[in-house]
């Protein structure tokens, strides 16, 4: 530590010395005094630099290696290119080629790079291995791609999709600590960032920490629909579980690492740049140079972000220890829905921190400021952090295609333009109702108090937009639960209308089949009335010579009707008359006055004159009870 206090405080009184000991060696170099072999920026001629250098200045080549003499900023080619209906902004260095476009295309568009016809060069057709430098292309270029082998998008197809979008998926979801399920139903539209929300209100795990099991593989971005993510219809199953420590991992990746590590302490290439004095650029910064050979801190040309953060994250914590950010796990999309998308209470700030294993300011912001206790605190309430490591040019080439995409190409440029030993970077982004925007990019060459009060700055002019985003929240919720209330009281009136025309129409309804029955009633009445009265025998006349018994019946209404019957007829003869003038025997008793008798209540086979009912009689109708 001695060492490094000495060493940092000579850098600043000899910056003019180096600076002019830069000139001297370009001006030589010019000239030819000094002849460079090998590739610039290669081990080679890092050595022969150093081997000429004047003995009076290798005491401060460690503090300014002599790569950075003939370092020269790459010329960045922008590309939008043109596939269908969509389009890809892509930014490469001069220096790739045709093949490494190709390459972010395939991951872009989900199109293998073999089937690709890459058109738009303005010197004719190249091949993947032209370098792009040799097209001497502008700045900004415009490219098309072809797919000549693949069929079209077909319109069956568009509507099988929107189908799937339309139709209701259930998703049993078990949570593997407690061994409980839930079945939850979502939309076809409803995107997999929705469900780990709903997910995180039933089980407390929040987004970040889910574990998830039973996703498709096709399942590669929060951001996608159910109905484009490969779920099974109707019902899906899947398990989540609060994702393990992260010293786990960093156990398993140092045993998996101890062969790796074995091979580099044989390996002397590493101490090519050694000074004089036996101390490299690491150890000034307080780090041994054994950080420099441990793992990476994120796969090259990682597939799924996710998994790539899960890397990063636990070779971070290997390297600096456990007290560090929580870091977000998941793509760049997800981290800004868990971010800028909830309610205006729950929204926090975005810190994005990029990490480049090449600065030698690096190992002093991680261990010293990243993982202090009130820098860790602090974002760990007021920010959801996502990382990513731009160490490797094809996830830096990533990066900066994906930071165009969502921040504009003038933050691309800004991080595009800062060299090595600027790094690390922390971007912090607000999000707004219509872009996000990037309040601050915080240099790795600060301090524990300058990192808080720009994190604390960055809070204030958060914390003003929130407390208006909260306010316009609150006025419009109060909006939505009258327009609620008034729905709801016009759904009730329509409801009692409703329920009011349907008492009508039954009642309606019923007197309509009474009638109905009443009809079929009388109809049926008057058929049998008919059969009655054609069945009567007929009546006998007044001169004739067999016995003739003359009854008079009076109705309940005080109407009299009278018919002569043969003497010898029987008592049900008079029975069906009575009942053809609409008096049915079974409705009504017929009751003799003098005796007073109920003469329904006789055998109606005895004849007239067997029942007394000779030479005549008068009978009343009285109904039934």
């Amino acid at each position: 530590m001695l060492w490094v206090s000495l060493s940092q405080a000579w850098r600043h009184p000899f910056m003019d010395l180096q600076e002019s000991c830069r000139i001297s060696n370009l001006k030589e170099s010019e000239y030819g005094v000094e002849t460079l072999h090998g590739p610039a920026y290669g081990p080679s001629s890092h050595s022969a630099a150093a081997s000429s250098a004047p003995s009076s200045s290798s005491a401060f080549r460690h503090v300014v290696p002599s790569r950075q003499i003939v370092e020269r900023q790459p010329r960045m080619l922008d590309f939008r290119v043109e596939y269908r209906d969509r389009n890809v902004d892509v930014v490469l260095e001069d220096s790739s080629t045709v093949g490494d476009i190709k390459h972010i295309l395939e991951n872009e568009l989900q199109i293998p790079a073999s089937k690709m016809l890459l058109k738009g060069w303005k010197t004719g057709d190249v091949d993947d291995s032209t370098v792009l430098k040799s097209l001497h292309l502008p700045k900004n270029n415009s490219l098309y791609v072809l797919t000549p082998d693949l069929p079209p998008p077909s319109s069956s197809h568009s509507g099988a999709l929107q189908e799937s979008l339309n139709q209701n998926f259930m998703l049993i979801v078990t949570h593997r600590e407690v061994q409980r399920e839930y079945n939850l139903n979502f939309s076809g539209s409803s995107t997999i960032q929705e469900v780990k929300r709903n997910v995180y209100d039933l089980t407390s795990i929040p987004v970040r920490h889910q574990l998830w099991e039973g996703w498709p593989s096709s399942a590669t971005d929060d951001s996608m629909t159910l109905a484009v993510s490969g779920v099974t219809f109707p019902c899906h199953r899947l398990t989540v579980g609060r994702r393990s420590s992260p010293v786990q991992t960093r156990e398993q990746s140092e045993e998996q690492c101890t062969d790796v590590h074995m091979v580099s302490d044989s390996d002397g290439d590493d101490f090519e740049d050694a000074t004089e004095f036996g101390v490299d650029d690491g150890e000034m910064f307080g780090v041994a140079s054994s950080a420099l050979r441990k793992s990476p801190m994120m796969p090259e040309n990682a597939e799924n972000e996710g998994d790539a953060l899960l890397q990063f994250t636990a070779e971070f914590s290997s390297r600096y220890g456990d007290c560090h950010p929580v870091y977000f796990i998941g793509s760049l999309e997800a981290a800004f829905q868990e971010a800028f998308y909830g309610k205006a209470r729950d929204r926090k700030l975005l810190a994005i921190y990029l990490h480049h294993d090449e600065s030698v300011l690096t190992n002093v912001f991680c261990s010293q400021m990243l993982c202090a206790e009130s820098i860790v605190s602090y974002l760990s309430q007021n920010f959801i952090t996502w990382a990513w490591d731009m160490t490797k040019e094809a996830n830096r080439a990533r990066f900066l295609t994906m930071c165009t995409r969502h921040f504009g190409s003038v933050v691309a440029q800004t991080i595009r333009t800062q060299k090595t030993d600027q790094f690390p970077l922390f971007l912090i982004i607000m999000g707004k109702r219509s872009s996000n925007e990037v309040l601050n990019v915080i240099q790795g060459n600060t301090t524990v108090d300058e990192l808080m009060m720009r994190l604390m700055a960055a809070m204030e002019i958060f914390s003003a937009q929130q407390q208006e985003d909260i306010k316009d929240e609150d006025e419009r919720e109060a909006r939505e639960n009258v327009k609620r209330e008034q729905d709801e009281a016009y759904r009730i009136s329509l409801e009692a209308d409703r329920a009011k025309r349907e008492a009508q129409e039954r009642e309606m309804a019923e007197q309509f089949r009474l009638e109905q029955i009443r009809k079929e009633q009388e109809e049926e009445r008057e058929a049998i009335r008919l059969s009655l009265e054609q069945s009567l025998p007929p009546e006998p006349k007044e001169e004739s010579t067999e016995s003739v018994s003359k009854l008079r019946i009076r109705t309940p209404s005080g109407e009299f009707f009278e018919r002569r019957f043969l003497a010898s007829s029987k008592l049900q003869v008079v029975f069906d008359f009575v009942a053809s003038k609409g008096y049915p025997w079974e409705e009504y008793k017929l009751l003799g006055t003098f005796p007073r008798r109920d003469v329904t209540q006789l055998d109606p086979n005895k004849s007239l004159l067997e029942v007394k009912l000779y030479p005549q009689e008068t009978l009343f109708l009285e109904a039934k009870e």
